[in-house]
């Protein structure tokens, strides 16, 4: 009866990539807090008792090695690791992070973008943060069962986790209607039985789904190879950027290839994504259109960007894609300087970014997902009333 299902994923804050991503969004923030215009470009690999870091740096900040180390033992030990394969006392830390090419911190000095590259940002009016369902339930089912966690009343549980849901979707009006199923599994101790694991995850999706949303008991699986006792980094190795459609759009959207933790706004992999998501919400917000999508293009020392899409797919109230990526252009200066300063994005806002999307976010008062607000859309509407 017209239709369809689709299907994302969301991982936890103690997955191992994930903890890459945090730590290093920790480092970028440790580095920007003592100097904004630091140049940062740190990558995090993560096994058993071992962390591993590498990039690039240009900054006036007189951080030590020890700073370091102590700011990578700090986010391993608030996600709560105390594992005899994983501990934030006992990990052993390696440090490879050298100065920034020369050549590339003339491009970027020149206020050019630091590498060539395409961006996307998509919106959507799924729900009220206009993310898409299947990526924003997921997230919300982990950020919860994590909140439950760390109050203790989840004790039983450890941080590593991982979510998956697939919604049956109305084909016409492109609505999500129901899930159809649902994967969880998350770590826990080892003498917790299944049963209580069940009474805990279902207990969570209940208050996350809308009502009449839950899928049959055949389609809801619960950590289904049985024990996940033994997570984190000392079960499977952890790498920097290696959830990027976790951290955006769920696979509902295109991804440019780039990933953004560890990069300074310099960069516009991170920052060109962030200012297309803030320009895609904008146009929805205002009621321009039910979905939009946008993409940006960049070629590395130059300002500008090279090219500027926009797609409305179908969805268009009033305005054409043309119309919309004027206003758009007239609104916002995409020049990597220009993103950085109408966003804000010098301050040390990253961390809370590595979990649980980069996207969907509230905007907080010290700046961070500042690319969430839609200060822009009632000139958009007006604009183009």
């Amino acid at each position: 009866m017209g239709e369809y299902i689709f299907t994302s994923e969301s991982v936890s804050e103690g997955h191992p990539d994930k903890i890459c991503d945090r730590i290093s969004d920790s480092i970028l923030d440790l580095y920007l807090s003592h100097d904004k215009d630091s140049r940062v470009a740190v990558e995090c690999m993560a096994t058993t008792n071992r962390v591993i870091l590498a990039g690039e740096l240009h900054s006036s900040a007189r951080i030590t090695a020890a700073d370091i180390e102590g700011r990578v033992r700090s986010v391993v030990r608030a996600l709560g690791y105390e594992q005899d394969g994983f501990h934030w006392r006992n990990l052993r830390v390696e440090n490879f992070i050298h100065e920034q090419s020369s050549d590339i911190a003339r491009g970027i000095g020149s206020s050019g973008a630091g590498d060539q590259g395409l961006m996307f940002g998509y919106a959507c009016d799924e729900t009220p943060e206009l993310m898409p369902a299947a990526l924003y339930y997921s997230h919300r089912i982990l950020r919860l069962l994590s909140e439950r966690r760390c109050s203790g009343e989840y004790s039983e549980l450890g941080p590593d986790a991982k979510s998956q849901i697939s919604l049956v979707y109305d084909e016409e009006t492109r609505l999500p209607l129901r899930s159809h199923s649902i994967v969880v599994s998350t770590q826990h101790k080892q003498d917790v039985s299944r049963t209580r694991l069940q009474e805990i995850v279902r207990e969570v999706v209940d208050d996350v789904l809308p009502a009449g949303w839950l899928c049959s008991d055949e389609n809801f699986h619960i950590n289904p190879t049985g024990n996940f006792v033994i997570g984190g980094p000392d079960g499977d190795a952890g790498l920097t950027g290696r959830k990027i459609i976790v951290d955006t759009y769920g696979g509902a959207a295109p991804h440019g290839g780039g990933a953004f933790s560890g990069k300074d706004p310099s960069k516009v992999d991170r920052s060109a994504a962030y200012a297309a998501r803030y320009l895609a919400k904008n146009v929805v917000s205002a009621k321009l259109a039910r979905r939009c999508l946008i993409q940006i293009a960049y070629a590395i020392g130059v300002a500008r960007p090279v090219a500027f899409y926009v797609a409305l797919q179908d969805s268009a109230t009033r305005a054409t894609n043309a119309d919309v990526a004027k206003h758009l252009l007239g609104l916002m200066d995409l020049s990597p300087r220009g993103i950085r300063e109408h966003l804000a994005l010098d301050n040390a806002i990253y961390e809370p970014t590595s979990n649980f999307g980069h996207f969907g976010r509230t905007p907080t008062d010290d700046g961070g997902f500042s690319w969430e607000r839609c200060d822009i859309s009632d000139k958009l509407a007006q604009a183009l009333a």
